[in-house]
């Protein structure tokens, strides 16, 4: 029995919803609360994804074949980073730098 190639636009529908599912589960099994925005965002983006097969119209914003826009995949490593009690990642400084002394 051959096989079709495997449809990439089901596979990351798949992996979209159950990255989501993880990190919802994540946070109720660390005991941390989410906040209503995260929340909501971790609900409308599973239904998007569920319904059209992808979390955002313009093409721009994300793969082509990719169900969640790059945006959207930062959001929810933050939860997920939330939900396992990492510090959230700030902006970092440089040191300054020094300038070379002349010979």
């Amino acid at each position: 029995m051959k096989r079709g190639p495997p449809d990439r636009k089901a596979q990351a529908r798949r992996a979209a919803l159950n990255a989501l599912k993880r990190a919802r589960r994540a946070a109720d099994k660390a005991g941390v609360a989410l906040s209503d925005w995260e929340g909501e965002f971790l609900g409308s983006v599973a239904e998007r994804v569920a319904a059209y097969g992808r979390a955002f119209a313009d093409p721009e914003k994300g793969a082509p074949g990719a169900a969640l826009s790059a945006r959207q995949g930062v959001k929810l490593k933050e939860i997920v980073a939330k939900a396992k009690g990492k510090p959230r990642a700030g902006l970092r400084r440089r040191p300054p730098q020094r300038a070379e002394e002349p010979e």
